[in-house]
């Protein structure tokens, strides 16, 4: 039987706050565990990321790792973290995303093969929408009818952004389709 690797995801720097507890299958490796942890916060994916845990990093650089790098392929979750370990997951280094990530528990699997969304809170920022300062700028501009970037910001989000929306049902659901397409 497998387990899986509960884990609390909370985006650092941002106002409203921005979290996500995920169940990880412990098999995956930290690559699969990236795209486990950008589709629950959100994120298209289409940034560089690295995982620190500890001293280590883990990160893959146009099909390379740099020299002080391990590849994240390589390094399987169940065989790294244990309960209670903590480590930093960034995205989009441009941007500075920071997320703290903490292992909450190691739970039996009960037959799941792919990630989980079981709780969170809050609206993953737009991509590109310049880090935890350029969030709070473009949350600003959007409340503020008179800000002179207001109407800009608005037609550039799609009209409209709700900060504390988040259905982890939903989710889910793209977890779900995801799997159902990668088998």
């Amino acid at each position: 039987m497998g387990t899986a690797h509960r884990l609390k995801i909370t985006l650092k720097g941002v106002k409203p706050p921005v979290w996500r507890r995920l169940l990880v299958p412990s098999g995956y490796t930290l690559a699969q565990v990236h795209e486990a942890l950008l589709t629950g916060m959100g994120w298209s994916g289409y940034h560089l990321y690295a995982f620190r845990i500890g001293r280590t990093s883990y990160m893959e650089i146009d099909g390379n790792w740099p020299e002080d790098s391990i590849d994240p392929a390589s390094v399987r979750l169940g065989d790294l973290l244990v309960p209670g370990d903590r480590f930093v997951f960034e995205y989009d280094f441009g941007d500075g995303w920071e997320h703290a990530v903490v292992v909450e528990e190691v739970l039996p699997a009960a037959g799941r093969s792919r990630p989980v969304c079981v709780a969170g809170r809050g609206a993953c920022p737009p991509e590109d929408v310049g880090g935890p300062w350029g969030y709070a700028d473009f949350l600003d501009a959007i409340a503020d009818p008179n800000h002179e970037r207001h109407v800009e910001l608005l037609e550039w989000i799609g009209g409209s952004f709700d900060p504390e929306a988040f259905d982890p049902t939903e989710v889910d659901r793209i977890f779900a389709t995801v799997s159902e397409l990668s088998n």
